[in-house]
């Protein structure tokens, strides 16, 4: 009986000691950047009542946890620098190497965020191969949910240094942002983001944020109720019926395989969406192939492909074998080919497409190549097509939801990826988010500076810098004047400037029509890194392209005053001005002349003689936004009052 008992109790006590243990938030880890110049927090987790130590520079500091068994503690300010090491002792001892004091910045927004550096390897491939900088750091977040509350927590991560393989994962934008502040300050850059694609604005927001916004405050309530959740989750719709097989891998011999005997296949034009080319409003799955003659001296090692972009989802196998995969449309294709798998002549290759919404196919104005050392084979042309499967429009069985998005959801990102962090001391805000929130751009207004309220509130340090990046183009060019959800989206983001401590990085003239993600990250970062160099450090600076400040109306003409002129009002191109519109009191906006004339510039039409209102790069995506100042940022898109 007795030795029953004891080994009850060593497996109770062996269960228990994890919990007994001091434990760090992930973020308080080896190789971190503390925020410099104020009070640091360190903080984590032991066993009820216990007693623990932190040893730091020199010094140590005590704390004891409570019946909840957490701990904080305050340590004072310090200048930049390091190396560190951190001890921290309880019942066990942790030992934190290589901290770094500096200034830190969390990065968060949508898809442009979160786009790393190896997604833009081809243009910024010096850089890459440059990234020799220890002192700029990355903590990344993944994606992470919770619709119940804050999560108190991460999971396992860790801080990476910029250095030629690891930059690769860093945020494009965010790396160029930190490199900038880096070369000119000589302090430590920490990173830390949290950023996921596809998410509109008040997912990022916490539950206190919503105080304005009943609507939003009584979702966030209704998605604490595990069963209305479980009911959308599983919702399906009416009459829903299976899908068909993909008859590309159905049969005994995939479409892929070199011993397949293609029948029934037509052309069709590669870059190009096959609704343009005889496929009317077909959602499914179609194939692509082609031989293609690859020279001997291209098959001696590896080599890539470009498949420039592809809607929605796509396969590439060449000679039969999977090179590359991607399920969603907006990363560009690069796919490494290893050594071996191209042969001297004749090659196989095949595309398995997946279309789900929309026109599908092959993005134009894209690079489609086979690249291997020195040497490139034109991959655009004429290919073979085939359809294997037909997806059937849910609407025409009836009704019924598309199930919940628990990172679209108000909070549900805050709760999971904010909330953990907001002990942690930093620098300010960077933040590029925006695209999910077009044709709500009244609500857009009122939600980004309440976001940035909230997150203030949230680390409470005050009005710290919060500095975001105004939409680029993106969609059809028109040439004609026209209503624009982007441009009303660019419009509520720029009304934020209104916000003390706020800058914006204006990104028109860096986007692409054809690509969400355009591939001009580097003047994003750079615009950012200048707009935190005036905010955040105050330096006497030209950190702002040219933003609409008044209009005056004088007989036929409008004269338009900017505030950010710089050394002066120009072109990038030295033509006159272009992308304005003029309209009278109806709204009808046609195409006007305009003129610069010093800080100013004058609008007008002979069609609109009584005219009231301007509008400069108005559209999804302007044809030539021409207007900078002479330091070489661009104006900001813009509609008088």
């Amino acid at each position: 009986m007795r030795r029953r008992i004891s080994f009850v109790l060593l497996c109770l006590t062996t269960y228990l000691i994890p919990y007994a243990q001091v434990r760090l938030p992930r973020l308080v880890s080896d190789s971190m950047i503390l925020q410099r110049d104020v009070k640091i927090n360190i903080w984590g987790w032991a066993s009820k009542r216990e007693r623990v130590t932190v040893k730091f520079n020199g010094r140590t500091y005590r704390s004891k946890t409570g019946a909840d068994g957490k701990w904080a503690l305050e340590l004072p300010a310090m200048k930049a620098g390091g190396p560190y090491t951190m001890e921290i002792s309880g019942k066990n001892k942790i030992i934190l190497h290589d901290v770094l004091i500096g200034d830190v910045w969390l990065c968060s927004g949508q898809s442009n965020m979160v786009h790393q550096m190896r997604l833009h390897s081809v243009r910024y491939a010096d850089e890459i191969a440059a990234a020799h900088y220890p002192e700029i750091r990355q903590f990344w977040i993944p994606t992470l949910t919770d619709v119940q509350g804050p999560k108190d927590d991460l999971p396992p991560g860790s801080w990476k240094s910029a250095n030629p393989e690891d930059v690769l994962e860093f945020s494009a934008v965010a790396y160029f942002f930190a490199r900038d502040l880096y070369e000119k300050y000589h302090i430590p850059i920490g990173i830390i983001n949290a950023s996921v694609g596809g998410t509109p604005i008040e997912a990022w927001m916490s539950e206190q944020g919503f105080k304005d916004f009943p609507e939003l405050s009584a979702t966030v309530e209704k998605n604490k109720d595990t069963a209305y959740i479980n009911g959308l989750s599983h919702k399906r719709p009416m009459g829903d019926m299976p899908r068909p097989v993909d008859k590309g891998l159905a049969g005994s011999t995939p479409w892929y395989s070199p011993a397949y005997i293609p029948k029934e296949w037509r052309p069709i034009g590669v870059p190009g969406y096959w609704e343009d080319q005889g496929l009317r409003n077909l959602d499914g799955v179609v194939w692509y192939r082609r031989e293609i003659d690859v020279p001997a001296a291209m098959t001696a090692g590896p080599a890539k492909v470009f498949l420039g972009r592809i809607v929605d989802a796509d396969a590439l196998y060449i000679n039969g074998k999977e090179v590359g995969n991607t399920t969603y449309q907006y990363p560009q294709r690069r796919y490494a080919v290893p050594a071996g798998v191209l042969k001297a002549g004749k090659n196989l290759f095949v595309v398995r497409v997946t279309n789900t919404f929309g026109k599908g196919g092959f993005v134009p104005d894209k690079p489609y190549c086979l690249i291997a050392g020195s040497d490139t084979v034109d991959l655009k042309g004429y290919w073979d097509y085939k359809v294997g499967e037909v997806f059937v429009p849910r609407r025409r069985f009836g009704g019924g939801g598309l199930g919940f998005s628990a990172q679209n959801a108000p909070a549900a990102l805050y709760n999971a990826m904010i909330a953990p962090v907001v002990n942690y001391r930093i620098k300010g805000f960077v933040w590029y988010q925006g695209e999910a929130n077009t044709g709500r751009a009244a609500e857009y207004a009122k939600l980004q500076p309440a976001l940035i309220a909230d997150w203030r509130a949230k680390w409470d340090e005050g009005e710290i810098p919060f500095l975001y990046v105004q939409l680029p183009g993106f969609g059809d060019y028109n040439y004609l004047p026209e209503e624009s959800s982007w441009a009303e989206l660019r419009e509520a983001q720029l009304k934020s400037l209104s916000v003390p401590n706020t800058g914006m990085a204006v990104a028109i003239d860096l986007g692409e029509w054809n690509d969400l993600h355009p591939d001009r990250k580097k003047p994003v970062g750079d615009r950012l890194a200048l707009a935190a160099e005036h905010i955040a450090y105050g330096e006497d600076i030209v950190y702002s392209g040219p933003i609409y400040s008044s209009a005056a109306i004088s007989g036929d003409k409008i004269t338009i005053s900017f505030s950010h002129t710089g050394g002066g009002l120009i072109t990038n191109d030295g033509e006159e001005p272009q992308e304005f519109a003029i309209a009278s009191a109806d709204k009808k906006f046609v195409w006007a002349q305009a003129k610069i004339e010093g800080d100013k510039v004058v609008v007008w039409s002979a069609e609109v003689k009584d005219p009231k209102y301007v509008r400069y790069a108005w559209a999804d995506s302007p044809v030539d936004p021409n207007l900078f100042n002479k330091e070489g940022l661009p104006a900001s898109p813009f509609e008088t009052e």
